[in-house]
């Protein structure tokens, strides 16, 4: 009789496997790197410390897999439809980005855009944030959100849901509303415009929230694939104060800027108010709703210190 194997009852369950920097970084081996250094600092946001290095040995084995994963769905989508013996109508495949504030999910997102995008079987990739489903200002202050903005409550949920549910039905238009950083707000007249890409990104703070009710459809029930940009909190809030400092002297100084307020502060009173605001919004918004959703990523990306990553989670099919 052949022994039975069973699982070693010590070793803690996971629905992930773990691997290595130095493990994910090999899997680069034989691929092309894409982007010059010049592309790489237009696509890097303020505060990240993304270099050629990183590209190589992170972002182009994840965006070589996030192409498999696509190429893998469209042929599971056309089998499905010659089943069903129906017309083959290929809908984008849906990465959803996710993380804190300051984390860098944001440059993360862009990334991938052109990494994918230089793939033979993801040319047409697009990249839409959650912000253009926020709340306009005027509204946020009627409902008394103003100092919530982030949180899940401040999104047009249901705006979101409706527009992920075109594209994933493949209609030949869908329109986003348009996010201003230098407004902080919605500019009406605006539209970000997805005409059935081959990928499109969507990234965003809450986007692997639970649904509200039990049979309520969640915003990453309709993603294919999902990415959770993760960091020990303590960092971040280093990252973030860095990151305002910076602004104070870029985003900031401009006239038309919401918060050009902040453009004269001293470094001891920008570091004050940068500190307020993280300890007072963004870290009890991570805290509260934005950590508790990385189990439900697909893939995590966990990052160190100086914003490199260090290992990396994916989920086991």
């Amino acid at each position: 009789m052949d022994a039975v194997t069973t699982a070693d009852p010590t070793l803690p369950l996971s629905p992930y496997r773990e691997i290595g920097r130095a493990e994910w970084a090999r899997l680069a081996k034989g691929l092309d790197q894409p982007l010059s250094e010049t592309e790489v600092v237009e696509l890097r946001g303020i505060g990240d410390r993304l270099d050629l290095t990183e590209v190589r040995e992170v972002y182009l084995p994840l965006s070589r897999l996030l192409s498999l994963y696509a190429s893998a769905t469209k042929r599971l989508g056309a089998a499905t439809s010659a089943f069903l013996e129906e017309e083959d109508v290929t809908t984008p495949f849906v990465v959803g980005v996710a993380g804190s504030v300051a984390v860098g999910k944001s440059t993360i997102a862009r990334l991938l855009r052109e990494l994918m995008s230089r793939w033979p079987g993801t040319p047409r990739v697009e990249l839409v944030t959650t912000d253009g489903f926020l709340y306009p200002n005027a509204e946020l202050e009627r409902r008394g959100l103003m100092d919530r903005k982030g949180f899940p409550e401040s999104y047009d949920r249901r705006a979101l849901l409706e527009f992920l549910t075109e594209v994933k039905s493949g209609a030949a238009e869908v329109r986003a509303p348009f996010y201003s950083h230098m407004r902080y707000d919605i500019v009406p007249d605006a539209r970000v415009v997805v005409r059935r890409p081959d990928v499109v990104i969507v990234e965003g703070l809450n986007v692997l929230q639970p649904p509200p009710a039990p049979n309520d459809v969640a915003v990453s029930d309709l993603f294919d694939f999902s990415v959770y940009v993760d960091a020990d909190p303590a960092h971040i809030e280093k990252w973030y104060v860095d990151r305002f400092l910076a602004l104070r002297q870029g985003a900031f100084a401009n006239p038309s800027s919401y918060f050009n307020v902040f453009a004269q502060l001293t470094d001891a009173e920008a570091e004050t108010t940068a500190l307020g605001y993280w300890r007072d919004i963004n870290m009890p918004n991570l805290i509260e709703n934005v950590m508790p959703t990385r189990h439900r990523a697909t893939l995590v990306l966990n990052k160190g210190i100086d914003h490199n990553v260090e290992s990396v989670l994916l989920r086991k099919l």
